[in-house]
């Protein structure tokens, strides 16, 4: 089945998405910071099975092909993207559906189910976080800088983005998610958890240097019934 590649108006700005498949379990993949369908889901795009899945995946605004608006980081920018991202499956007349999250795609997965329960199928995310701590703010400037990271993450970004734009979108984003830090409790979306319904699948990678294993294991412990 091949991929489409498209744009679609949803809440007064153009996002770009891939879909391929045409399963009757429809699911939406959802990136991390500054990545975009094609740079983080090829090898989901090109290898689901696309007899049981619909598949899409998203650029949120201001990352990959949804540019412009430029990305921003506003206290509320992952309760906008999950606004969007649900906005965006309801505009392609999808009335239920699955997400798989990562990282900020996980945060940004964990809030749409939270509140938009009626919408959501079932829920995998890996690499996310509730809350950020001190901790986390030592690690996310340890990633400002992008010419210190490896050639292989940076390289298929920079080729996206140019240096520019990466480079200053990444500080933007070390600045914005930081902020977390000065809540009560570093809360992102810590209280609406209990609110999840769906069945809950939590992935974590042992050695990720970015997420450590603890925000994983408080977000299994507060999911009822997640695995």
């Amino acid at each position: 089945t091949s991929i489409t590649s498209a744009k679609i108006q949803v809440n007064g700005v153009h996002l770009h998405y891939q879909q391929t498949g045409e399963g009757s379990h429809a699911v939406l993949l959802l990136p991390g910071m500054l990545g975009s369908g094609q740079t983080d889901f090829g090898p989901q795009l090109k290898s689901m099975n696309k007899q049981h899945f619909t598949i899409v995946a998203w650029d949120p605004r201001g990352y990959g092909q949804s540019i412009p608006p430029s990305r921003d980081f506003p206290p509320d920018f992952f309760e906008r993207d999950a606004k969007d991202a649900v906005d965006l499956m309801q505009a392609l007349k999808f009335k239920k559906f699955s997400l798989l999250g990562w990282s900020d795609g996980g945060i940004t997965a964990l809030i749409a189910a939270a509140k938009y329960p009626t919408l959501i199928h079932k829920l995998v995310v890996w690499g996310a976080n509730a809350s950020v701590t001190q901790e986390d703010v030592r690690i996310y400037n340890g990633i400002r800088d992008v010419s210190k990271w490896s050639e292989k993450v940076r390289k298929p970004l920079e080729e996206m983005y140019g240096h520019k734009y990466f480079a200053k979108t990444c500080e933007a984003w070390v600045d914005g998610i930081s902020r977390f830090a000065e809540k009560s409790n570093g809360n992102i979306c810590q209280q609406l958890l209990p609110d999840i319904k769906c069945p809950t699948f939590i992935i974590h990678g042992e050695k990720d240097p970015l997420v450590p294993r603890a925000h994983a294991e408080y977000i299994h412990k507060h999911i009822k019934g997640s695995r």
